[in-house]
C-alpha cells in the first residue's frame, strides 16, 4: 500500500510555513512565505492553494496520496465548520469559510484549527507534555495563544473557541489590543510590544533574538525586560493554574526562546500568586518541538479528524 502523507500549514502574523509530513509525523519537504506580503484575504488564500499544489507537484505526488490537509491559525476558529471568526493580528478576515473554500478549490480533506491548539496537540501527543492527561499549552509570539488539553483531549467547547490565554484581561486599564480589549495579556508580551519597550530604552533597533543575547550576556537593561514579562506571564498563568490545576504548562513560540532569564521569572512569579496545593503540582516545560510544533500539530490534526 502507497504511503500517505499530510500536508501542514501554520500561519501566523508573519511568517506561512508549509510542510509535506508522513504518516510517521516526519517532516519530509517545507518552506516558508512571508505573510504580510498577502495583505489581502484572497490573495493569502491563493498563495496557500498554490503552495499546496506546488509541494504535491515537487514531491511527485498525486492529490490521491494525501490523507488530509491541516492548518493552524492564529485567531479564534470554529472546528466543526471550518470557519475563522478573525484574526486579530491580520485584518480582512471576518466569518471566512475556510475549509469549504480549500476543499473546493483542491478537492482534498481539509481540517483547520486555532494555531494554539494544534501546538498543544502536538506538545500532548509527542513533545514536552506527553504521557499527561491536563495540560495549558502557551504560543508566545506575534500574538499570544493558549490551547487546552483536559482528560487527554483537546478541549474546544460548544463554540470552538477556546484557550485565547493572550486575551486575559490582566489589569483594569492598560494598552488596547488587537481583538478589541483593553489590557489583555498579548497587549504587554506579543512580540512587538517587547520589542518596542527595547527599543525605546537601547534606542536603536533591536531583534527578540538580540535582547535574548544580551540578557544572557548579562546586560541589566534586557534582563529586566525579560523579567518584566516573566512577571506579567506569571500573574496571568496564575488564575489559569488556579482554576484548571493542570499537570504542567508549556511556552513555546520565539519569545520562549529567551530561555531562563524569562522561565525562572515566570516560576517564581506562581509560586507567589497562585495558590499553594496547585502551584507546587504544576510543571512549567518550555515546548519541545520549536518552530516545528504547529506543523506537526496540523498533522495530528488531520490523522485524529480522519479518524474520527
Amino acid at each position: 500500500m502507497k504511503n500517505k502523507y499530510i500536508i501542514s500549514i501554520d500561519l501566523g502574523g508573519t511568517n506561512l510555513r508549509i510542510a509535506l509530513v508522513d504518516e510517521n509525523l516526519l517532516i519530509k519537504d517545507r518552506f516558508v512565505l512571508c505573510t504580510p506580503v498577502f495583505s489581502i484575504k484572497e490573495s493569502l488564500i491563493s498563495a496557500v492553494v498554490s503552495s499546496i499544489n506546488k509541494i504535491i507537484s515537487k514531491n511527485n505526488l498525486n492529490k490521491k496520496d494525501i490523507l488530509g490537509i491541516g492548518l493552524g491559525l492564529p485567531g479564534p476558529i470554529d472546528y466543526k465548520n471550518g470557519i475563522v471568526h478573525y484574526f486579530p493580528n491580520i485584518p480582512g478576515w471576518k466569518n471566512v469559510f475556510l475549509k469549504d473554500k480549500l476543499q473546493a478549490k483542491l478537492g482534498i480533506k481539509t481540517f483547520v484549527d486555532n494555531d494554539a491548539n494544534v501546538m498543544a496537540l502536538a506538545e500532548s501527543r509527542v513533545g514536552a507534555a506527553r504521557g499527561m492527561k491536563h495540560i495549558v499549552c502557551l504560543t508566545l509570539g506575534t500574538g499570544v495563544g493558549g490551547g487546552l488539553i483536559l482528560n487527554g483531549e483537546l478541549f474546544r467547547a460548544s463554540t470552538n473557541a477556546t484557550g485565547e490565554l493572550g486575551h486575559v484581561p490582566v489589569n483594569q486599564t492598560g494598552p488596547k489590543c488587537n481583538c478589541g480589549g483593553i489590557a489583555c495579556l498579548e497587549a504587554y508580551i506579543g512580540n512587538k510590544r517587547i520589542i518596542q519597550q527595547a527599543e525605546k530604552i537601547f534606542r536603536k533597533k533591536i531583534t527578540l533574538e538580540q535582547l535574548s543575547a544580551l540578557a544572557g550576556q548579562g546586560n541589566r537593561n534586557a534582563i529586566n525586560i525579560w523579567k518584566d514579562a516573566g512577571n506579567i506571564l506569571g500573574i496571568a498563568l496564575s488564575g489559569v493554574i488556579n482554576l484548571l490545576s493542570p499537570d504542567c504548562i508549556v511556552i513555546g513560540g520565539g519569545v520562549a526562546n529567551a530561555g531562563k532569564v524569562l522561565f525562572d521569572q515566570v516560576k517564581e512569579t506562581i509560586l507567589k500568586r497562585a495558590m499553594t496545593v496547585q502551584a507546587k503540582h504544576v510543571r512549567i516545560y518550555k515546548a519541545a518541538l520549536g518552530d516545528d510544533a504547529g506543523l506537526i500539530g496540523a498533522a495530528i490534526l488531520v490523522r485524529e479528524g480522519v479518524s474520527e
